[in-house]
């Protein structure tokens, strides 16, 4: 029966799209877009075993959805698909190649970080059980999770620390990114880690890792429920650490190499 051919490249073709699909699940995962791919992927398979058998109607009604539905998806979820392509981006920032470029078209010293104030703001913080989320930018450029806040562009202190992150202050939901000596937004919104994690772990601890899985900050984390400090890098978060040695081993995180 002459019905589908599949040759050696069609069989290439479905494995490279397999991947791409896998690939952007996983980036997706955690949000409300598998929901939404997985409702065009079946729309799509329909269209063209509509096509396959011959079915004009049902695969002209069904064309013309997919050609709309594609324009609509862009326009309605525009924030998303930016947030998806600025992810990808940052973690290729973190890529060897991506440091190779930096460095042949002449990449800043990054500026020395103050860290007494943050380290005080973040004990007493620690002590009153007041949560609070500050990300150190390192390479990897933060400027599309600055965005999500509020600019602030100050110079650290611990009392502006203490008063961002109070409980009842308007911009204490949230992350401080701090960026060459200064405190450059508020409020910002930071991803979630895509890993599964413990479920003693809040949501602070959960940004504070999927900021690290995709960039080289070093993300420094008070918890709300227990005064717990914690401080999260590459991917791996260094949970109760004692104020003493809070500036050395917050200056140590800083100043390791990425692993990548």
């Amino acid at each position: 029966m002459d019905f589908i051919h599949i040759g050696f490249i069609d069989i290439i073709d479905i494995v490279a799209v397999a991947v791409l699909m896998y690939y952007v699940y996983k980036m997706a995962k955690g949000t409300n877009a598998p929901s939404i791919i997985t409702g065009i992927i079946i729309i799509y398979i329909l269209w063209v075993l509509t096509q396959a058998l011959d079915m004009e109607l049902l695969s002209s009604i069904l064309g013309n959805v997919i050609g709309v539905g594609v324009i609509a998806l862009i326009v309605v979820f525009q924030p998303e698909i930016r947030q998806f392509l600025q992810t990808i981006g940052l973690r290729q920032q973190r890529s060897s190649r991506g440091k190779f470029w930096r460095k042949l078209f002449g990449a800043q010293e990054a500026v020395k970080i103050d860290l007494e104030p943050v380290v005080r703001a973040a004990v007493d913080m620690s002590a009153a059980k007041v949560g609070a989320l500050i990300v150190f930018e390192r390479e990897t450029d933060l400027g599309f999770i600055a965005e999500t806040g509020i600019t602030v562009d100050a110079q650290i202190s611990m009392s502006l620390l203490e008063n961002i992150f109070f409980k009842n202050a308007p911009l204490h939901d949230g992350a401080v990114i701090i960026k060459d000596n200064r405190i450059v937004a508020a409020k910002c919104v930071l991803p979630s880690t895509r890993v599964r994690v413990p479920k003693n772990y809040g949501m602070r601890h959960r940004a504070a890792l999927g900021m690290s899985e995709i960039s080289d900050a070093v993300i420094l984390v008070v918890s709300e429920e227990t005064g717990t400090i914690s401080i999260a890098r590459e991917g791996v978060l260094n949970r109760g650490i004692p104020p003493a040695s809070l500036q050395e081993k917050l200056q140590a995180a800083l100043e390791a190499n990425p692993l990548q």
